[in-house]
């Protein structure tokens, strides 16, 4: 027996958990709960985005559109046929698989240190789809979320992350793009495996390094368009949902027949 109100000792109600009834997590919780939520989805979001942007850019018509304007023939010394059948098939390997033993004339186009380079870009190439089918699996989890607008919110902050990301490459590139291009083999291919004389390897002529510098340039303003578009779109649906939830409750009005 004790002193106050109960005679159990107790002098009030006991203080409230604070729980959130639907997680069964306090708000410090939930908070980071979410925010962790927020940047899974706005980096599942830029993952998609790169990944569908690139796919135009693989496609025999702008290969075959850029390497005219990088002067491949010349470079190749292989007839508007020969260059064709030869670079189709090498990005038909890339993208369906294959050993990119293709010949022209009987010759091998490609030596065995730029058949194993092509199948690290394979790898790369991969292990980006890999990532991007995650994405997806992710963005249409978080599409059932309780909170539609937060999971917009993300998306929208997702493209605008990238498209603020792709403008700092653009500007690093403009003044330093050798060095880009080679940091950039560096973190994804073995040391000196992505090196080769233009003189003598047919890789490099194939796609010289005027095509490689264009093709980044359009890639990255793609990118940043379709970032433009997605972040447009995700916001209104965010506002819109936001609208929804913070709109007034409906009342049950009784029918005047009853």
């Amino acid at each position: 027996m004790g002193p106050g109100e109960d005679p159990r000792g107790r002098v009030g109600p006991l203080p409230t958990t604070g729980l959130d009834p639907e997680t069964g997590y306090d708000d410090r919780v939930n908070d980071l709960r979410g925010r962790a939520a927020s940047l899974l989805i706005g980096l599942a979001t830029a993952i998609v985005i790169v990944a569908v942007t690139i796919i135009p850019f693989l496609s025999p018509q702008w290969v075959a559109f850029d390497q005219g304007r990088a002067q491949a023939a010349a470079w190749t010394r292989y007839t508007p046929d020969e260059l064709r059948v030869a670079t189709d098939a090498i990005v038909a390997d890339l993208v369906f698989g294959g050993d990119f033993a293709v010949q022209v004339n009987g010759q091998p186009v490609l030596n065995d240190r730029e058949r194993a380079h092509m199948a690290d870009v394979r790898s790369v190439f991969r292990g980006l789809w890999i990532l991007a089918v995650i994405s997806v699996v992710v963005l249409v989890a978080a599409s059932r979320r309780a909170d539609r607008s937060a999971m917009w919110r993300a998306v929208r902050g997702g493209a605008i992350g990238l498209s603020i990301g792709v403008v700092i490459a653009g500007i690093v590139g403009f003044v330093a793009f050798d060095q880009l291009f080679e940091l950039f083999h560096e973190v994804f291919f073995p040391p000196g495996s992505y090196l080769f004389d233009p003189a003598t390897d047919r890789l490099v002529q194939l796609f010289p390094f005027a095509f490689w510098d264009e093709t980044a340039m359009v890639v990255g303003v793609a990118i940043i368009a379709v970032c433009a578009v997605v972040a447009l779109v995700a916001g209104r649906r965010a506002a819109a949902y936001k609208a929804i939830a913070s709109g007034p409750d409906l009342v049950a009005v009784p029918d005047p027949g009853s």
